[in-house]
């Protein structure tokens, strides 16, 4: 098989994603045998000139898609055949071949320990307090109602329950409103859908949820990334961005970012929101994870410090209670929330209204707040124990973010470790976490690596962090083994 492909170092497009489109075309269109097997990745790298790692993303995204399976010891092979047949649809030629988003990998099924998934505990879910909600529920007069079609709005008693909470916290003035969406992600896409077209520029911070990125990406917008240190958003960067160009939006994640868990400080936040006025574009405040603070002082909106009507605050429940539901929702200027209702009806008609009824319920009756109690004291005790594990296993030189809240650590791992290469060696010991590539916008650090820590026990922490360290500390002795020089031939 002719491996001389030819990659653009020059496109918007990484050169992982150019690779693998190009062999799965290969695959697709029958250019390789069911079984073949594929160059080795350092094999490969040679001979395209690019970096191992480069091409073990490649591989990985591949595998992710269900065109090769990867098997240690022996290579990775074509599990795919042509995507034609003779007398049916020709399915890849009516596909449309701009560049797919970027989508983390499913953790593999042998992994007993994940710290690779941002998510609640399941083991916290209040169960017998939430059949109680349903119970409630399901026993009122108007439950026909509840199971008819609603409005794009939300459901109306969701709706205004959420919107008085806004207003008390002074994050929804006189011209605001507020919708319920399927979580932030679908408000994320709603926004993008009447805000951003192709070829528009959007920032965000860089490294960057990856669930973001692909959407944006998606839509055919440029993203600028503007990193996102321990003090949160760099706001002198993204006053130089503006210097130069004139994004359509910036999306920030003020507190407990997803992947770094750093938050933004006052002054930053105030700063950001002054540039973002003077440039006359909207920001977009996604604050997913502002229930889970678990020490510190609680910072106000960046939609609260805006008096000039410029920011779009998103919320969730999925963070602190049941992700499954899908409720999310949407503050900002009526104008735009006009547009949003109208597109969302146009994507799903509206939320459903079953899972609206029983958060509502699970709210008002008081049990969401006896169940956030329980999550921030679960959540602090599994922070501990994450920095505590990476401070005692990890190896000297390891860079770590110390957040006060959320779900999320990111680790910067010493050189000359590369996070994506040793994710496989972890996870054939049992333990899996994402490697930065994941999250990357324009700065990738081949090192860095998220651990989520919400989704695990303490124990199960220290125990994965152990093994990871394991796996490291071996890396690190090899490659300081072979760097030696070889003795003199006397």
């Amino acid at each position: 098989m002719d491996f001389n492909l030819t990659l653009d170092s020059e496109s918007e497009v990484p050169l992982y994603r150019q690779l693998s489109i190009k062999i799965g075309d290969k695959i697709r269109l029958g250019e390789m045998a069911l079984g073949e097997r594929l160059p080795a990745t350092r094999e490969l790298a040679g001979l395209l000139g690019l970096n191992r790692t480069t091409v073990s993303a490649a591989y990985e995204l591949l595998e992710s898609e269900g065109l090769i399976a990867g098997h240690v010891g022996r290579g990775s092979f074509v599990t795919a055949g042509p995507a034609t047949q003779a007398t049916g649809v020709n399915w890849t030629s009516l596909l449309n071949r701009a560049e797919p988003p970027a989508v983390a990998p499913v953790t593999p099924g042998t992994v007993s320990l994940s710290f690779a998934t941002s998510r609640p505990a399941r083991d916290l879910f209040p169960l017998d307090d939430f059949r109680s909600s349903c119970a409630s529920v399901l026993a009122r007069s108007d439950l026909a109602d509840i199971l008819q079609l609603g409005s794009p709005s939300g459901y109306e008693p969701l709706r205004r329950y959420l919107l008085a909470d806004a207003r008390e916290q002074g994050v929804a003035g006189p011209g605001d409103d507020l919708i319920v969406t399927n979580g932030c992600q679908q408000a994320l896409d709603l926004i993008g859908r009447v805000l951003v077209r192709p070829g528009d520029s959007v920032v965000v911070e860089d490294p960057v949820y990856p669930g973001l990125k692909s959407l944006f990406a998606e839509m055919g917008a440029r993203l600028i990334g503007v990193a996102a240190g321990p003090d949160g958003f760099d706001a002198a960067a993204f006053e130089q961005v503006l210097s130069r160009e004139r994004p359509r939006l910036v999306v920030v994640t003020p507190n407990f970012q997803n992947p770094t868990g750093n938050t933004l400080p006052l002054a930053a936040r105030r700063a950001l929101l002054a540039a973002a006025r003077q440039a006359r574009i909207p920001v977009i405040e996604n604050d997913a994870y502002h229930d889970l603070r678990y020490e510190g002082e609680d910072l106000p909106a960046i939609k609260r410090l805006d008096d000039a009507g410029n920011t779009v605050l998103l919320r969730s429940f999925s963070k602190l209670s049941f992700p499954g539901l899908r409720v999310g929702w949407v503050v900002g200027p009526k104008p735009l929330l006009d547009r949003l209702r109208q597109a969302k009806q146009v994507a799903d008609l509206h939320t459903d209204q079953l899972s609206q009824a029983v958060l509502l319920e699970f709210a008002g009756s008081g049990r969401l707040e006896a169940h956030r109690q329980r999550v921030l004291r679960a959540g602090a005790e599994r922070l501990a124990a994450t920095l505590e594990g990476c401070n005692r296993r990890l190896p000297p030189g390891t860079k770590v973010t110390h957040p006060q809240g959320g779900m999320n650590v990111w680790v910067r791992l010493p050189e000359p470790l590369d996070a994506g290469e040793l994710l496989g060696r972890a996870q054939r010991e049992g333990v899996s976490y994402l490697p930065g590539r994941w999250f990357a916008v324009s700065r990738f650090e081949p090192g860095a690596l998220r651990l989520s820590f919400a989704g695990l026990t303490a124990d199960e922490i220290g125990r994965g962090l152990a093994i990871l360290g394991q796996v490291f500390h071996a890396e690190l002795e090899r490659s300081s083994r072979s760097s030696e020089p070889a003795p003199a031939m006397v």
